[in-house]
């Protein structure tokens, strides 16, 4: 595919000095058939060529301008991880060249810098001087990063005794303690339990409407068209196209639906079952599903066939949530195969108020009369995201329903319309040119 032009960079990446400026990167690695391979190429010393080349990345040019927001998108082995790291100096450029102008944090492979024999603490101190804080600094931050990670009572133990939990957490803490003038996230957003996952996500936002310079890499398109300014798409090592977050999106789901042949599909995640149970405590820092009812004209179930609007499909949901959250927001969709969102609802684009109780629980139903869904097999799933309805506390598939419908004519959905037919010719009244 042949990269599509790059549009015109934003006012932000343009004026003042550019945070990030990247210019004609490439990538490329030496595949080798067989391992003596290597060594025949080392005796030949290049006159003769025992290797193929895979350029992970190719003549890359971009800026990012202090306070921006950009978001990185891409099929698997488009070229994001290699560019990110190639960003953070953790990977050498075959050309092109990388400046950077301000303290860089990244978020890529959280612990990786971490000594299994040392200590929570040790590991702290070793792992902020590494990112450029002198030892004065890190005893006044030393704290905050123990109380944000939340495993206070482990901070002198080995970290090889650490569960996967506290190790993500405690690596977090750190990568978002030293006060990065520019941050670098690789599918960070949700590490941890769900309690520290929101807190993972509200201290990346902080630091976002701080003024910090955020590049964000993600495979959840929607979380990267609200948060992000402008979107990088990359494609087998190469810019696709570069702009607004909510026109290059686009562009990628479109590609995304003319490549479904070609691209593994995504698998739903578990049907969520009904529960009869009440929740006595809210989950804290957090919030999720206790109850999630499907019905198709009064029938309880998981699974539905229904003809075009013949049907009325009803779901309702109960929250627990921690009541010193703001209110949740909730959502729910129908989708058909891995891309096709069919339909979207969502309570604070619609401006529905929520009600909850003092212990932050609460119940909303949303009824669809007379479904206008035409043939195929649709999926159902329901989402609980927090007050900005960007970050998801949970997306549980609900239901499938199969639609019959016997008429020929192709489409997904029946449109309200109406049809006015006349005998003749109606009278049009003509105007001249002037």
């Amino acid at each position: 595919m042949k990269p599509i032009e790059l549009t015109q960079q934003t006012a932000a990446a343009s004026t003042d000095v550019a945070a990030i400026s990247i210019n004609n990167l490439s990538k490329c690695y030496q595949l080798y058939e067989q391992p003596h391979d290597r060594l025949k190429q080392f005796l030949w010393r290049g006159r003769k060529q025992y290797f193929r080349e895979f350029w992970a990345l190719r003549d890359v040019s971009f800026e990012v301008g202090k306070g921006e927001v950009l978001g990185i998108i891409g099929r698997n082995g488009a070229g994001k991880s290699t560019l990110l790291q190639l960003l953070c100096g953790t990977l050498t450029p075959t050309s092109g060249n990388v400046q950077v102008n301000g303290r860089i944090t990244a978020l890529l492979e959280l612990g990786a810098g971490f000594n299994p024999e040392f200590s929570g603490r040790e590991n702290v101190y070793l792992s902020a001087s590494i990112m450029g804080l002198p030892k004065h600094e890190i005893d006044a931050r030393f704290e905050e990063i123990v109380d944000f990670s939340g495993i206070r009572e482990f901070i002198d133990q080995p970290v090889k005794t650490y569960s996967s939990g506290m190790y993500v957490r405690l690596a977090f803490s750190v990568a978002t303690s030293v006060d990065p003038d520019i941050l670098v996230v690789d599918e960070a957003l949700s590490v941890g339990d769900g309690e520290f996952a929101r807190k993972s996500f509200d201290r990346i936002r902080s630091m976002k409407e701080a003024g910090k310079t955020i590049l964000f890499c993600s495979h959840t398109l929607y979380q990267v068209e609200v948060f992000c300014d402008r979107v990088l798409w990359l494609d087998h090592g190469e810019c696709q196209h570069l702009g607004k977050s909510q026109d290059v999106v686009q562009r990628y789901s479109d590609f995304l639906l003319g490549d479904s042949q070609q691209i593994a599909p995504v698998q739903p995640v578990a049907v969520a079952e009904v529960v009869q149970e009440t929740v006595v405590q809210a989950p804290q820092g957090y919030a999720r599903f206790t109850l999630i009812e499907v019905s198709l004209d009064g029938n309880i179930g998981h699974e539905f066939s229904g003809r075009p609007t013949e049907n009325h499909l009803s779901i309702r949901v109960q929250f627990a949530s921690d009541p010193e959250l703001p209110v949740p927001s909730i959502g729910f969709s129908f989708k058909q195969g891995a891309h096709i969102v069919v339909a979207c609802a969502v309570s604070l684009s619609e401006q529905i108020t929520i009600q909850r109780d003092e212990q932050g629980r609460g119940e909303v139903q949303i009824d669809y009369p007379a479904l206008p869904l035409r043939k195929g097999e649709y999926l159902i799933f329901a989402h609980l995201g927090c007050e900005t309805a960007v970050y998801l506390y949970e997306t549980v598939q609900i239901a499938t329903l199969t639609i019959d419908d016997t008429r020929p004519e192709p489409g997904l959905v029946d449109l309200a319309h109406s049809w006015q037919t006349l005998a003749g010719h109606s009278k049009l009244e003509s105007k001249s040119a002037l």
